[in-house]
């Protein structure tokens, strides 16, 4: 039997986080695994290394435990026979997150995350409850805030907040504690012998420490940023927002080998969308990140190689031995036969003198739990009058003081989905003021302290005081990677396809460049709405198989 330390947790919850396999069944996952032994005692899973699979329990027990940065263990979960370890990072093979350990002498089926992938495409109904026990175990592991690298520093500080976010938007569990207000966290930095400049700190699980990092640092730390597995694929798709998450469901699902590249997280802007109701199937709405997050899943699930984070500096379509070539800002290369832009776009920055130094100490890209708490009781002001500024304003609206809206033009019709308006019009504690732009930042060298707007038809200026500043003003193609690879971009330097490059194209998705297609919001003329940019992701996977099937092999 199955125990947790979740008796609060609905029984049907806990039977989907926890099922337990009957011998039967355990006959069906047999030619996909490995029979193991363990003595009593002996480490199953290791916090921090990278694990071997998914262990099913054939005989005996095993305790899943977690061990904080002071040393202290706390027993989480208890596998017996029928029972299975593992969580989504098993998919992929990344580091455990916790410790296991045999309590008396125990059999196991091990399933390594190639064969375990196997399984869930091979055995549906199988599949369907591994695949939702490995996502809810996950969500558990995040919510409970008790598992993974520990970030030591104050909620408030820029550092911890970038870091926040990274981790968030990765899925990827982790804790923070405070040393004002922890008094363990405390004697940590005092023995750590850092200085406040130091902070934040990382800690991982084998104690090392890493002081002030940044993303890339963490993700090599975490064994989150991978080498290619290949030598080459089918297909390489740059960019993991809806629309290179669709091709890699799609395309992997039907048989090619599949890398995906984001030198951020999966998601893309969408991803930090806090609901989206308008998309088709979920009427009362889904966040964007849980939206993305079961894509992201699903993708590994079909054998998808997430590359997360990892950036792409350039493309080279000369195709040298047959193939194109992307290099990445690790320093690695990624071969592939084709190759899917799907590397979305940024929001536009305005040209205002202070911007940079303020980014991440008040002014903000998007709307997430994180920066939310930021603004509890708080006046605060978002600038953009697209879906995304109008998803930020109704999130924002149950947590701020006041949300002020600034808009340049003269109405919101033209650009924000009609219920997005009502319900803005609806919130009492919201107002919009249109034909208004801020002119200048002030700041009191901490952080964001105030606004100067300007009415775009009298010119009469005013101020504003506020801590916290939303930016949704338009989109800047994330194209900069294409430079000197023949691909040809629009004048706003969105990519090209179809009938607007010269000679056209095959397709309406192909760039100038045969076998480089381009989809979601970097390509040109496309529709920007979450569910254009899944379409297109299904699309595009067509003329994939179309172009390979008439591309011969290069030689080996």
């Amino acid at each position: 039997m199955t125990k947790v330390s979740s008796p609060q947790a609905s029984s049907a919850r806990h039977d989907q986080t926890f099922p337990v396999f009957r011998p039967f069944e355990i006959d069906r996952l047999r030619p996909f695994g490995t029979v193991v032994r363990f003595r009593d005692g002996e480490r199953v899973l290791r916090a921090g290394e990278k694990s071997p699979g998914l262990f099913v329990i054939l005989e005996g027990c095993a305790t899943i435990a977690v061990k904080n940065i002071f040393g202290h263990v706390t027993p989480i979960a208890e596998y017996g026979p029928g029972g299975f370890i593992g969580e989504t990072g098993n998919l992929s093979g990344r580091t455990a997150l916790v410790d296991g350990y045999a309590e008396g002498d125990t059999v196991a089926l091990l399933l390594e995350p190639d064969r375990l992938r196997s399984l869930l495409i091979a055995d549906a109904e199988i599949g369907e409850r591994i695949m939702r026990a490995l996502i809810l175990r996950r969500v558990n592991l995040i919510e409970g805030a008790t598992v993974g690298p520990t970030i030591v520093g104050s909620e408030n500080d820029a550092g911890v907040i970038r870091l926040q976010g990274f981790f968030r938007r990765n899925g990827h569990p982790f804790v923070i504690i405070d040393p004002v207000k922890d008094a363990d966290a405390a004697e940590l930095f005092a023995r750590a012998g850092t200085s406040l400049a130091s902070l934040p700190l990382v800690v991982l699980a084998d104690g090392s420490i890493l002081q002030n990092p940044n993303v890339e640092q963490v993700a090599a730390s975490l064994g989150m940023s991978s080498e290619p597995s290949r030598n080459h694929y089918d297909v390489a798709v740059v960019g993991a927002g809806p629309a290179g998450l669709s091709t890699a469901v799609y395309a992997a699902s039907e048989g090619l080998t599949v890398a995906v590249c984001d030198a951020r997280s999966f998601g893309g802007q969408a991803g930090a969308s806090a609901r989206i109701e308008n998309y088709f199937g979920f009427p009362t709405g889904i966040s964007g990140f849980a939206l993305t997050a079961r894509a992201y899943s699903q993708a590994q699930k079909f054998g998808a190689e997430m590359m997360i984070p990892t950036g792409i500096e350039s493309l080279d379509c000369t195709k040298p031995g047959g193939y194109f070539v992307l290099n990445t800002r690790e320093g690695h290369v990624v071969r592939a036969r084709s190759v899917v832009i799907a590397s979305g776009a940024y929001y536009r920055r305005p040209d205002i003198d202070g911007l940079k130094d303020l980014e991440g100490r008040g002014i903000w890209y998007w709307a997430s739990p994180i920066e939310a708490r930021l603004c509890k009781d708080q006046d605060v002001y978002v600038v953009g009058g697209g879906n995304s500024a109008g998803q930020a304003v109704i999130y924002l609206s149950s947590h701020a003081r006041s949300v002020q809206m600034l808009v340049r033009g003269e109405g919101l019709a033209a650009s924000m989905s009609s219920y997005l308006i009502n319900r803005i019009q609806s919130a009492p504690n919201v107002t919009v003021h249109y034909h208004t732009e801020i002119d200048a930042f002030q700041s009191d060298g901490s952080g964001l302290t105030g606004l100067s707007l300007v009415d775009r038809r009298t010119g009469k200026k005013s101020h504003a005081e506020t801590r916290n500043l939303f930016l949704f003003i338009g989109a800047d193609p994330a194209t900069e990677w294409l430079s000197g690879c023949g691909v040809s971009l629009d004048r706003a330097n969105f990519v090209s396809t179809g009938g607007s490059v010269l000679p056209p194209a095959s397709n309406e998705l192909e760039t100038s460049v045969p076998g480089v297609f381009a989809i979601g919001d970097v390509r040109s003329g496309s529709t920007k709405r979450v569910g254009a940019a899944i379409g297109e992701g299904a699309q595009v996977v067509a003329a994939l198989h179309r172009f390979l099937s008439l591309t011969p092999l290069p030689a080996a």
